[in-house]
């Protein structure tokens, strides 16, 4: 049954082959000083680069770039864009790559005017913003996070083993995003498929949850029949526009709230996931594939009737004279296949986690509380044991 809820998306988004052409007159709303943040150098060897900065000066905007934002932005990185920002007394951070430099421009824009330490106060002790915000603006070139259309922010801090996320309220959702499919042609075939689970895995998240008849189900089951479909076409074909734009603007809507309305949602493969990049710095989507079949066949008898449900409505599991054990097992393995079929990560060591490390990182590990099951600290170790 649907509880009361509110729903909000305050963002803009321009999306098609011609969408930075949204890119002028949203500058035209903010001052003159605009960072400018991007990771590795990628958008340069691209031409993404050049395509901003030229919109940038067309505009009349001062440039103050803060680039090398990594995969797993971390606290130290954090703190540097913090005072980047206010050197530059920006109006506008512009953050023009993945959901990593999204998030972590979302975390700059909380921090410049903060005046506690915003790791503490954001990301330990989960407290909400009490001080003025820069706006942020999007230029999408990897997908996955859905970043570009929520107040998430995930960052790392190295010295204490920890990767948390904070889901920020709508006024540090981005002002405005540009989604051009044709931005993410470029990306490595890796990065790619890594995107493709973390969008798989944001809506199994929210899908394993609950036991009413929710309409968010019958959306999410959509979204992953489209997601498996675009997916193969893409790892095959990496510039097929349709394939790559579907998947875009899937990952959008599978982490943009809309779908999670009347939900429990449950998050722990989220929560196993960063634990293992907090103590390996390994990509985020194949963090979530590696631990993923050994934490739901864990959770598998306690959401049972979701499960088989899963398995016939996205994996078109025949049921009949199929116990309905059977029939979510076989589901589970379904998916199995495909992710090993696309090339995902099925195991932590391969990211360079080790059993020695394993106490560690189910220290690290936050326990959820909306799933079918809430696990203790010796199930969450005896899964990562399956995960290795």
């Amino acid at each position: 049954m649907l509880g009361n809820f509110t729903y909000c998306n305050p963002t803009k988004l321009y999306f098609g082959p011609n969408a930075l052409d949204g890119l002028a007159p949203e500058l035209a709303k903010y001052g003159k000083n605009v960072l400018l943040v991007y990771g590795g150098g990628s958008i340069k060897k691209n031409g993404i680069y050049d395509k901003v900065v030229s919109v940038l000066k067309a505009c009349g905007k001062e440039i103050y770039e803060d680039g090398g934002v990594m995969p797993n932005p971390s606290t130290q990185k954090l703190y540097e864009g913090i005072r980047r920002a206010r050197e530059a007394k920006a109006d506008l951070i512009l953050a023009v790559g993945g959901g990593s430099v999204c998030d972590y421009a979302k975390a700059v824009s909380v921090s410049v005017n903060c005046d506690e330490d915003p790791w503490d106060k954001y990301f330990i002790r989960f407290e909400d913003v009490s001080c003025p915000v820069v706006p942020v603006g999007c230029v999408l070139t990897m997908v996955g996070t859905g970043s570009e259309m929520n107040g998430g922010s995930v960052i790392t801090n190295h010295e204490q083993k920890l990767k948390i996320g904070h889901v920020f309220g709508e006024n540090v959702f981005p002002k405005f995003s540009v989604l051009n499919p044709e931005f993410t042609f470029t990306l490595p075939k890796y990065q790619m498929i890594s995107g493709i689970f973390d969008i798989m895995s944001h809506i199994l998240e929210q899908y394993f949850s609950g036991t009413d008849d929710n309409t968010s189900d019958y959306v999410m089951e959509g979204l992953l029949r489209s997601l498996i479909h675009s997916a193969n076409i893409a790892v095959k074909e990496p510039t097929n526009y349709e394939a790559r734009s579907n998947i875009m603007w899937i990952a959008t809507w599978a982490l943009n709230t809309f779908i999670a309305k009347g939900k429990d949602t449950d998050w722990e493969v989220h929560m196993l996931g960063q634990a293992v990049a907090a103590h390996t710095d390994a990509t985020h989507g194949m963090t979530l594939a590696a631990v993923s079949m050994p934490y739901y066949r864990h959770i598998l008898p306690y959401g049972l009737a979701k499960f088989a449900r899963y398995a016939q409505n996205v994996w078109n599991v025949r049921a009949e004279g199929k116990t309905q054990e059977e029939i979510a097992a076989e589901g589970l393995n379904a998916m199995e296949a495909w992710m090993r079929s696309i090339g995902l990560v099925m195991n932590i060591s391969e990211l360079g986690a080790t059993k020695e490390m394993l106490g560690g990182i189910a220290e690290s590990t936050l326990v959820m509380q909306g799933g079918y099951k809430v696990l203790t600290k010796e199930e969450i170790l005896a899964i990562l044991k399956e995960s290795l």
